[in-house]
């Protein structure tokens, strides 16, 4: 039996020393780092080999956090947020508050409020954002169950996640949406 508060606590620990683990999210195994850490940002960038322009998202454990990272999102941001009924990423104008090569280059920002219970305990006890990015080389296939993940990203992570490693769910990314000043949605993916 995992111990769940063992994992959440090594995690904790190493993401606070700019560590980078490899943790099952709502949608697939994800490679993931504190997303105020930039030394942090880039040990991930340089483990799935991923241009710095390409966006990471961030993970967070509640809708009005949303609040807390985004300069100027639409008025009933969080009613939006809470009408998805699927893992769904949301791009936004105006990121603050987040480490420079979390948000990209114009400025835009992509968010995931998690709806898994371990994300939400990770994220609630490390008092921060955490980036979120599938755990592969990039261009190669995503892992959606822990098997799938290749020897290359195990062996450059910091620590990994014992909870959910035996799960076989076969889950895919989330879909990806922009919401603009007005708060109307457009489906990116």
């Amino acid at each position: 039996m995992v111990d769940l508060e063992e994992d959440i606590t090594a995690c904790v620990d190493y993401l606070r020393r700019g560590g980078v683990i490899l943790y099952p999210t709502d949608t697939v195994w994800g490679l993931g780092c504190s997303a105020l850490n930039e030394a942090a940002i880039d040990k991930i960038f340089a483990i799935k080999q991923r241009p710095k322009e390409k966006s990471l998202i961030v993970l967070l454990a509640a809708a009005k956090d949303v609040l807390q990272f985004v300069a100027a999102p639409p008025p009933d941001i969080i009613a939006i947020i809470e009408s998805f009924e699927s893992p769904t990423t949301i791009i936004y104008e105006g990121a603050l508050g987040l480490a420079d090569n979390a948000i990209h280059e114009n400025g835009t920002i992509a968010i995931r409020v998690t709806q898994d219970p371990f994300c939400k305990a990770l994220i609630k006890r490390l008092q921060a954002p955490i980036i979120s990015t599938s755990a592969n080389i990039s261009g190669a296939p995503t892992p959606a169950i822990y098997p799938q993940i290749t020897p290359e990203i195990l062996s450059k992570v910091d620590y990994i996640v014992k909870y959910r490693r035996e799960d076989s769910t076969l889950n895919q990314p989330s879909q990806i949406v922009r919401v603009n000043d007005e708060g109307v949605v457009t489906r990116i993916r």
